[in-house]
């Protein structure tokens, strides 16, 4: 699930920053690293507990007031910084390119199509290296924390 997300994010990106300052190749670099860092970031918060940011993030929350964002424009800013782009340009393409990316990453959780169906927050759960899915089934005092997990997309 990860690297289809990671896909979209950076066809997404590709296509938002097609007239940037950048050149083809470093706008492509750009991409990859930007759309490498919003996983990273989603891996984070997802191992480190903070699953209502992603639940705000994915279920309809507004993107921009979410800390994701925040963290996922700063780091697409300092991406295109160090591909060339000057910090008032880098800072101007990572406000109008991160809030589009992010959206199409939600749409996905949010479809009720059959091929969207794996989009799941207990499915990003399950991926993050050191079992956190099973961590949130033993986790000690919150026997109902699996199941808050498991609801949150109304899935």
């Amino acid at each position: 699930m990860f690297e289809q997300l990671k896909q979209m994010a950076m066809q997404r990106m590709m296509s938002k920053m097609a007239s940037n300052a950048l050149g083809a190749t470093e706008t492509q670099e750009a991409a990859t690293e930007g759309a490498n860092g919003i996983m990273d970031i989603l891996k984070a918060k997802i191992a480190g507990g903070n699953l209502d940011q992603v639940k705000d993030l994915f279920s309809g929350g507004d993107v921009e007031n979410n800390s994701v964002f925040a963290e996922a424009k700063a780091k697409m800013s300092e991406t295109l910084q160090a591909k060339g782009m000057s910090a008032e340009e880098a800072e101007a393409e990572a406000a109008s390119t991160t809030p589009d990316v992010l959206n199409s990453l939600k749409e996905k959780f949010q479809s009720n199509d059959d091929a969207d169906s794996a989009f799941n927050l207990e499915g990003l759960a399950n991926l993050i290296p050191g079992g956190v899915g099973d961590m949130l089934k033993n986790a000690g005092g919150a026997g109902d924390l699996m199941n808050k997990a498991k609801n949150m997309f109304g899935k």
